[in-house]
């Protein structure tokens, strides 16, 4: 099955290193959307049209610059823009939400935003964080896949494997240079819900790589394995 992703997309430059770590698992076969966040709706019928019409036309350049013009475009109005991805997640079944590092990042360094924070913290859904200043590369080039999973969870090696299959990368041993890291959820964490360990938050917060975060026990797979011959 195609795992399907919804990109986190507010025209910024941290939100343009979303798009660029989007493309990356489209390449790997994932289907993409994009979303955009308004916090609240116009009182005024003319200022909320003009409101909304800038919401799409920047969904549209978003998916523009994906060259994925099949790709979905979500406006959702909700407060929180966590909760509001949270719940467009829910309801679209979606696999993982890609988001841009704190735009208050270095870099070339990994931190998560106040939104990515509230789906690292119980959240259902895997989660991907793009480094500050990704957009800016000549084109991220994985061939390095790395794991950090923890003790009865082999959903981090399974995902990364299939990850690999996908881009024509390999699995690695912890230690090694990575191009992506695939980071499991705490023992501690329900079945199906995003919680880090402190190994894991510092495993990120000094990442130099994208990294994807998944749920307890919840796999994301890019590629079915080849049957092999008989």
């Amino acid at each position: 099955m195609t795992p399907s992703i919804i990109i986190s997309y507010d025209d910024t430059a941290n939100d343009r290193d979303a798009l660029a770590l989007g493309r990356v698992l489209t390449d790997a076969g994932a289907s993409a959307a994009l979303a955009y966040v308004r916090h609240a709706r116009s009182p005024q019928r003319a200022q909320e049209v003009v409101e909304e019409r800038r919401a799409v036309d920047l969904l549209e350049r978003g998916v523009a610059a994906i060259r994925a013009p099949e790709s979905a475009r979500h406006v959702v109005v909700h407060a929180s823009t966590g909760e509001g991805l949270r719940e467009l997640a829910i309801r679209e079944a979606a696999d993982i939400i890609v988001f841009g590092s704190d735009y208050r990042t270095a870099e070339g360094t990994v931190r998560p935003g106040t939104s990515a924070e509230r789906l690292l913290s119980g959240g259902p859904v895997a989660v991907a964080l793009a480094p500050a200043g990704l957009h800016a590369r000549a084109g991220l080039q994985v061939q390095r896949i790395g794991v950090l999973a923890e003790g009865g969870d082999d959903a981090p090696q399974q995902t990364a494997r299939s990850l690999a299959t996908a881009l024509g990368a390999r699995v690695v041993e912890a230690g090694d240079p990575v191009d992506v890291l695939v980071v499991g959820s705490s023992a501690g964490a329900a079945h199906g819900r995003v919680t880090l360990s402190a190994a894991a938050e510092y495993e990120i917060e000094t990442s130099s790589v994208p990294v994807l975060v998944l749920p307890r026990g919840a796999a994301v797979s890019f590629r079915e394995p080849a049957l092999s011959a008989a």
